[in-house]
Parts: structure tokens; sequence; C-alpha cells
């Protein structure tokens, strides 16, 4: 069979599945459009709330105010965080919830494309060295099957030409799901849960360090990991999620 005639008969084999099982996008639930290979429908990347500028240098926050409140929930170590989009709710949320509790993997390749196209200070793309998933417990990576912020560094690094370094942090304890807790409660939960296993301290030294995690709402874990690295020796890191929570003020 010659290669126009496998054309032909790989669109038609396509076309029959289409027919027989239609697709339907992961966030919205709607059929995907008759060719469209995405697992979100381009209405839903469309309807993706992005962060609006102006933006904080630092923090990436939008600014509604002339100095940035936002950069005070980052620890002093933390050199940037950037985020692509509002959480919870509406589109964002919804991308979220099906890579996280859906089985949608192959969602973190899309997200961790525009996560990579995000915008930074000049120094950070020069100095950075590995990118750090934010680990989960071994019971929910277990109940999981998969960590999800270990998807999206994976993605990133393949954007950046970076390593992910997986084994670098590790959680000390189970905590409790963080999404009914008071911002004082997030801290509590999660303080002092994370640390540095001794085999991989001896290559932190001097690094700057990205830590990827699926989404930002009052810092608590990322801040808790960071102060992890930064104790074994890191010298500065930084942040990127997909989502980031609205502060009090913030114009949605």
């Amino acid at each position: 069979m010659n290669i126009a005639n496998r054309g032909l008969w790989s669109g038609a084999a396509r076309a029959v599945v289409d027919l027989l099982l239609p697709r339907a996008c992961a966030a919205c639930d709607r059929l995907l459009d008759a060719g469209d290979r995405r697992l979100v429908c381009g209405r839903c990347w469309a309807r993706l709330r992005e962060l609006p500028f102006p933006r904080c240098e630092r923090c990436g926050h939008p600014l509604s105010r002339p100095t940035c409140a936002w950069c005070a929930l980052l620890s002093p170590w933390v050199r940037a965080a950037r985020s692509v989009c509002w959480i919870p709710g509406d589109t964002g949320g919804a991308i979220v919830h099906a890579l996280k509790y859906a089985g949608w993997r192959a969602l973190a390749t899309d997200m961790g494309a525009r996560m990579a196209r995000l915008p930074w200070p000049a120094d950070v793309v020069r100095e950075r060295t590995a990118l750090l998933p934010v680990p989960l417990s071994r019971t929910r990576q277990r109940e999981r099957g998969y960590n999800q912020s270990a998807l999206l560094a994976r993605a990133i690094g393949a954007q950046w030409k970076l390593p992910v370094w997986e084994q670098c942090v590790e959680r000390t304890r189970d905590t409790h799901t963080q999404t009914r807790l008071t911002p004082e409660e997030r801290r509590h939960n999660v303080s002092g849960a994370f640390a540095v296993p001794p085999s991989q301290r001896s290559r932190l030294p001097g690094t700057h360090l990205v830590l990827v995690d699926d989404v930002i709402t009052t810092g608590a874990t990322l801040s808790e990991c960071a102060a992890a690295l930064f104790d074994a020796g890191a010298r500065i890191i930084s942040i990127v999620t997909f989502g980031r929570a609205p502060a009090i003020g913030d114009q949605l």
C-alpha cells in the first residue's frame, strides 16, 4: 500500500472512530468538533481567565493598587512567582479538576506549554537550574496513581530544556486537603511537612530552583517546600503554577 492510500485509510478509520465513539471536551463535556484531537476544546481555552496586566514584576500578581500586597505571601528567598489563570471556578478550575481527579494525565502537556510561555525576569531565565514538582504524600500518590505537579514539571522542562528533579524534596507526613482550610489552618497543616533527603543535598548549594504546582492559593504549601530547599542549601527559589486564587480586592 502506497503512502497516499495509507493516508486515506488512516483518515477513514479516524472518521469511523469519531462517529462511533465521539470525543468530548475534558473540561466542559461538550462533543469536540470533527477532527479536533485536543483533550480540551478551543472554546474552553479561549474562555480561560488569564491573570490581567499590569502585573507585579516579582510575584506576577495583577496590580490593583500602587504597591503589591500579594508579595507578602511569599518568603524572602522566593525570587519570583508566575501563574497562568484564575482558579477556582470556570474553565481553569475544570481543567485542573480533569488533570487532578479525572485521570486526564495528557492534559499536563497543554497546561505545561502555557506555563512555559509565561514571562519571567531576565535573571530567573538566566539562572534557573532545575524544576521541582511539589510532592504528594505516599498515600495520595498511591490513590491517584500519579503526581499532577510532576506531569506539569516534565511538560515545562521539555519546553525550557531543563532537568526535573523529582526526588529532591519529599513529604515527611500526610497532610489534610487544603481546600476548606483557612489561611492560618493551611500554614499549620503543612508546617514542617517537607524535607530534602540527605542523598539529594549535595546538588542544591548555589542553585536557583523552580517549584511547580497546579494551583497556588495562600502560598502555604509552596512556601514550606521552598523553605526546606533553602535550608538545605538552595540559593533561591521561584514558583510557577497553572492556577492562582484571587486575593481580596482583585478585579476578576
